[in-house]
């Protein structure tokens, strides 16, 4: 098996981190080798956050280059697009639609892309782009809290490791009292890409 780079993004506080974890655990669950690296914004909450993620039979580091990026999963559009040198031709990007404007767009120093924009961008540098609603669908189930793990579920759909593997490692993460809303996500965001 050839090594598959992942590249988690969102703002502080959106779970970033725990879904690298995640991500990295059911490689290993799998049987492969992985390795994890994270990077974290000045200011944790509404800062950058970025996890690299590698599955392959031997990986020696953690973190991708520039182009070589097989999948990035986007807590947020504007995050996405930060990160549009790592992406390969062949790659594919989920993102989470919801927004999260940075200090420059709230002061008015720059103007927040529309969607039209930020799909454009994604789809010059992306093979596959799926711009999902997963912060309303996590607010259905119950819990907004739970997005990160809908889009994790958007992304296993589209990977060999068994959901089952996928709900073990998210059990093991994921506090007792919000397993059942967050495996419900998982399973939703399995369907929004199927």
């Amino acid at each position: 098996m050839k090594d598959v780079n992942f590249l988690i993004v969102g703002v502080g506080g959106q779970g970033t981190v725990l879904s690298g974890d995640i991500i990295a655990e059911v490689g290993m669950e799998a049987g492969l080798d992985a390795k994890k690296s994270d990077v974290l914004g000045l200011a944790i909450r509404s800062g950058s956050v970025v996890s690299h993620v590698r599955w392959g039979k031997k990986v020696n580091a953690p973190m991708s280059m520039r182009g070589e990026v097989d999948y990035l999963l986007a807590f947020e559009p504007l995050e996405s697009l930060r990160m549009l040198d790592f992406l390969k031709p062949d790659s594919t990007v989920i993102v989470n639609e919801y927004r999260i404007p940075p200090v420059a767009v709230t002061t008015g120093q720059v103007e927040y892309p529309s969607e039209e924009e930020v799909r454009g961008l994604l789809e010059q540098a992306a093979a596959k782009v799926h711009l999902l609603d997963a912060t309303q669908k996590a607010q259905e189930l119950g819990n907004v809290k739970a997005v990160n793990i809908l889009l994790i579920g958007a992304l296993s759909s589209l990977l060999e490791a068994a959901p089952a593997i996928w709900e073990k490692v998210i059990a093991k993460y994921v506090p007792e009292r919000y397993l059942d809303v967050n495996l419900k996500a998982f399973q939703a965001g399995r369907e929004l890409i199927a």
